[in-house]
């Protein structure tokens, strides 16, 4: 059987902590599987610099230059974390015929990649990574984190418990999921929808090797909504449920009204309509924001952007 040539696929946005430390772990291990016979000698590593302001393309570039195994792709402009994982993929999809994705900050255990690869040759298109536990994040974090699981799943999105964006996908894989013409992207919803034969590994996650994570509470936030809005029209329904709802209570008011209208027990009084008022004044500016942002996302759908746009590439 021929061994499958890998390139593994590295987002990179202001790495130049952890960049060295990552090509070396890499290597070590693409090495390794080479030796194993498990991959071809044509396996490389991918790291893509998604417009970062520090040295980041420039120690790829020396990388590049004493690492025959160490390849490169500079995007011109800062895209985004998927669309950079995107791009590495897409450009390594013309040479491999599997490609691992994972962040360049070392949390992700290197070492199960032999693991995926075997998998791989055992009939699995897609093998993806997953955390045996949340033990090192935060208590904020992983109690949102379960929270976001459960709600995605409550909205009939596929998604895998506890798996980012550390997975191997076969070429084709990857070409299907080029079909895929979202500009709102959420690929852990995405490549789940590929439907190929997948398969899970296990790890335990590290700390971050060095650096700032790319990720603060304001983008978790802004890409769980882009997951949920991207994948479910529940939040809608949700909304028309609940004016259905309030249609009902306005009505059982109205009966309560004419009651004590009929036998003389009105009591007037400001309070219970202030709060009426702020009540449904911000469930219905909740509303109108729910639908802005689908709203949103159709315009940027129908404006058809390129996602990226790659400024050089280093074979």
């Amino acid at each position: 059987m021929k061994k499958p040539v890998l390139y593994i696929v590295i987002p990179c946005y202001n790495e130049e902590e952890v960049l060295e430390e990552t090509t070396r772990r890499i290597t070590a291990i693409i090495e390794r599987m080479v030796k194993e016979d498990l991959v071809s000698e044509e396996s490389r590593m991918l790291p893509v610099d998604d417009g970062s302001r520090d040295r980041t393309w420039e120690i790829i570039e020396r990388l590049h230059a004493a690492n025959p195994l160490v390849g490169g792709v500079k995007l011109a402009a800062n895209s985004g974390h998927q669309n950079a994982l995107l791009a590495g993929l897409f450009t390594a999809c013309e040479k491999a015929d599997i490609m691992v994705s994972i962040d360049a900050d070392l949390q992700d255990d290197v070492e199960v990649i032999p693991e995926m690869v075997r998998k791989y040759l055992e009939g699995n298109d897609v093998v993806y990574g997953v955390r045996k536990s949340r033990a090192t994040d935060t208590w904020f974090k992983r109690t949102t984190a379960l929270g976001f699981y459960k709600f995605m799943r409550t909205l009939g999105v596929k998604s895998v418990y506890n798996h980012a964006d550390y997975r191997l996908m076969s070429r084709r894989a990857v070409r299907q999921l080029s079909n895929y013409r979202e500009r709102n992207l959420f690929l852990r919803g995405l490549v789940p929808l590929v439907g190929y034969k997948s398969d899970k590994v296990y790890y335990d996650r590290a700390k971050r090797f060095a650096g700032e994570s790319k990720y603060p509470l304001k983008k978790m936030l802004n890409f769980a909504i882009d997951g949920i809005t991207s994948f479910s029209i529940q939040p809608l329904r949700l909304l028309f449920h609940t004016g259905l709802l309030f249609i009902l209570i306005s009505f059982c008011i109205f009966i309560w009204v004419l009651y004590k209208y009929f036998t003389g027990d009105v009591v007037t009084g400001w309070s219970s309509l202030i709060l009426s008022i702020w009540f449904v004044g911000g469930t219905v500016l909740t509303g109108l924001g729910i639908t802005g942002e689908y709203i949103g996302k159709m315009y940027m759908e129908v404006k058809d952007r390129p996602r990226y746009n790659i400024e050089e590439t280093l074979e």
